[in-house]
């Protein structure tokens, strides 16, 4: 029997926070950049112009203002790696991935500019003086050979980010040694604030760059580490059940105590780690399947890598550590009444949790779900159908192409014109799509071509 509801209207709620977080957005962009002006003014006042007229003071005080772009880049990576709740809920997983990996290769590649430039300039400007320059620099002066580590572990978590290493790495690999990113800075922090010029130039640099320095330490300390504790001694999350879903995909069933203080939210995702099993001390981003209805968490995994494939091992009882949650795929992002859910393969994941979380009429929300033989959550999908008025277009099949979304055997027709033939009314919903890094590329192509605005389409892709 299909339920009847009335047609659904967004809160003041959702409209305040979406206000909230564009706020947000605009801030954190302003902050970067007024702090880079104003290093840079520094820079300026001590003559670092001036010295530019000269070939070997030139090197240096070119290679001293690319050191403190680099280390305002280096903190604003921190920031943005201590997973702020504010920011992170701002900007969404996706947006603040790209931004993570320009800030980092930045602010390596400019980390490498100051040694190389500062060295030089310190030999003279003579080439054949550098190596035995950068050695005395390094042994001589304090917190040189700190730096010197710091930067080689800088330098391994940009070389080990590039896509082609990445293809070469298990994920749990990648992530340990992606944590090299903390120790590389923290290594940089006694040679920058002990013998940097124009850390010490005067005491208002003095203060900006301690301050910087303790606010970024700070957001790890509390949001990394101490949150999750508090979180995780409060909750005492336990696996009640694991159950298969279809060939190499299970759902992890989790309970604890007064999970509705933990503010998770249809279509978000955890780090989650499994005690008792082996490398449980690596975290795996895992979405929620299921809307939390305060008592249960449940998890829905494809069985892809060492950490997915423990999973399937898991006893009822073994105990549950987690950050998060974590996205903007959710309620969150929500700025339309009538909703469009895009998903492929194991991406319907967090679609299946909106579907079952967000607030709608019939024929409000439509599921777009493609995949290769079976859909999953196929039962489950049908029932919110007939009591929500979910709307279910399935697409079965391999994709056709590198530059499509569509499967093979679709109509001849280009990509956006196929999905207003599918939703006419794209244009007037929220997009929220999930899958693989390129298919989600396709699909954010096509939905923008069909005139779906930049700021309606929410991404999230599960590739790492």
């Amino acid at each position: 029997m299909t339920t009847t509801a009335a047609p659904v209207a967004l809160g003041s709620t959702t409209r305040l926070r979406a206000q909230r977080d564009a706020v947000v957005r605009l801030l954190a962009g302003a902050v970067l950049w007024l702090a880079l002006l104003l290093v840079t003014y520094w820079w300026v006042a001590d003559g670092g112009i001036q010295d530019l007229g000269g070939w070997a003071d030139g090197l240096t005080s070119a290679g001293r203002v690319s050191g403190l772009w680099s280390a305002v880049l280096l903190l604003a990576q921190v920031v943005l790696m201590a997973r702020v709740p504010v920011i992170e809920g701002a900007f969404g997983q996706d947006r603040l991935a790209r931004t993570h990996r320009l800030v980092g290769l930045v602010s390596s590649d400019l980390m490498v500019i100051h040694v190389v430039l500062v060295t030089w300039g310190y030999a003279a400007g003579r080439l054949v003086a550098v190596p035995g320059t950068f050695w005395d620099l390094t042994v001589d002066y304090p917190g040189m050979l700190l730096a010197v580590a710091g930067t080689a572990c800088l330098v391994l978590v940009v070389v080990t980010s590039v896509k082609a290493a990445r293809r070469r790495l298990r994920y749990e690999s990648w992530h340990l040694m992606h944590l090299y990113a903390y120790l590389g800075v923290g290594l940089a922090l006694p040679h920058q604030l002990w013998t940097g010029a124009q850390f010490l130039s005067r005491p208002a640099a003095t203060v900006f760059w301690w301050t910087a320095w303790a606010a970024a330490a700070g957001s790890v300390l509390v949001w990394r580490i101490g949150v999750p504790v508090i979180r995780n001694l409060r909750h005492g999350l336990r696996v009640d059940a694991v159950v298969p879903e279809a060939p190499g995909v299970l759902s992890v069933w989790v309970s604890g105590r007064r999970l509705d203080l933990l503010r998770a939210e249809a279509g978000q995702f955890l780090m989650w780690r499994f005690l008792g099993r082996r490398g449980w001390t690596r975290a795996n981003p895992y979405s929620l399947s299921a809307a939390p209805d305060g008592r249960r968490l449940r998890i829905t995994v494809e069985v892809v890598g060492d950490g997915s494939a423990a999973l399937a091992a898991l006893r009822p009882g073994t105990r549950v550590l987690v950050e998060g949650p974590f996205g903007r795929l959710s309620e969150r992002a929500r700025t339309r009444r009538k909703v469009a859910l895009v998903g492929a393969g194991v991406g319907v994941v967090p679609l299946r949790a909106l579907a079952e979380g967000l607030a709608y009429g019939p024929g409000e929300a439509v599921l777009l779900h493609r995949y290769r033989d079976e859909p999953l959550f196929r039962g489950e999908m049908e029932a919110l159908a007939g009591t929500r008025g979910l709307r279910i277009v399935g697409l079965p099949g391999s994709r056709r192409s590198e530059s499509s979304w569509l499967p093979v055997g679709s109509p001849p027709i280009d990509d956006a014109r196929t999905l207003l033939g599918l939703v006419p009314d794209l244009p007037d919903r929220d997009v929220f799509v999930c899958g693989p890094p390129g298919w989600t590329d396709s699909v954010t192509r096509a939905a923008t071509a069909a005139g779906v605005p930049t700021d309606h389409l929410h991404v999230e892709t599960f590739g790492w």
